[in-house]
């Protein structure tokens, strides 16, 4: 087995093209038609809340949050997760979860929400949303519809229309130009 010197990194827009080459891998060309990516296509992503990680300098994986508005919660909505093949079943993407909620916890989001599968995501601390509690711009299978709840009375306040959200973090993303690189967090595999 080889030796993998992993590092967690925020997102910064050089990553763009390794991210959408990794999004392809793993959910192919079908990906833009989704309900989740419906939402994404009404605004920008939150950099500060999106993370990468690399492997000697390659970025292997990603993780996206996009701020939402569902119902009355203002949260963020979790995804694309991907890891590309070659580094599955190595935790990377449940810590890439693990690093983005804890991000979004102290930033003063209420929510993490996204579709994804239960058995997956239910063990990171994810929990289904009431049945057909919030209305996406597409078909959702109700069941997949998960959430973390990161404030009070989320369930309760997690009905309705689920849709984009400005917000400042949003708003006052650097220039690409920038550096807006944590301190890495390294982990040895």
């Amino acid at each position: 087995m080889s030796k993998h010197d992993l590092v967690y990194l925020t997102e910064h827009a050089s990553h763009d093209a390794a991210i959408e080459i990794i999004n392809e891998e793993a959910f192919g060309p079908g990906r833009h038609t989704r309900a989740a990516a419906r939402i994404r296509e009404q605004g920008p992503h939150d950099r500060t809340l999106s993370f990468i990680c690399a492997d000697d300098g390659e970025t292997i994986a990603s993780v996206r949050m996009t701020p939402v508005l569902a119902g009355g919660v203002k949260g963020h909505m979790l995804g694309p997760l991907a890891v590309r093949p070659s580094h599955k079943s190595m935790g990377i993407g449940r810590e890439l979860v693990r690093i983005a909620i804890e991000a979004a916890k102290r930033k003063g989001s209420e929510a993490v929400i996204l579709i994804g599968d239960p058995p997956y995501y239910m063990p990171l601390g994810f929990e289904k949303v009431s049945y057909k509690a919030l209305d996406f711009p597409g078909p959702v299978d109700p069941n997949r519809v998960l959430v973390v709840p990161l404030g009070q009375d989320i369930h309760a306040r997690l009905k309705g229309v689920i849709g984009w959200r400005q917000c400042e973090a949003v708003m006052a993303m650097p220039d690409a130009e920038e550096d807006t690189y944590e301190e890495p967090q390294r982990v040895f595999a």
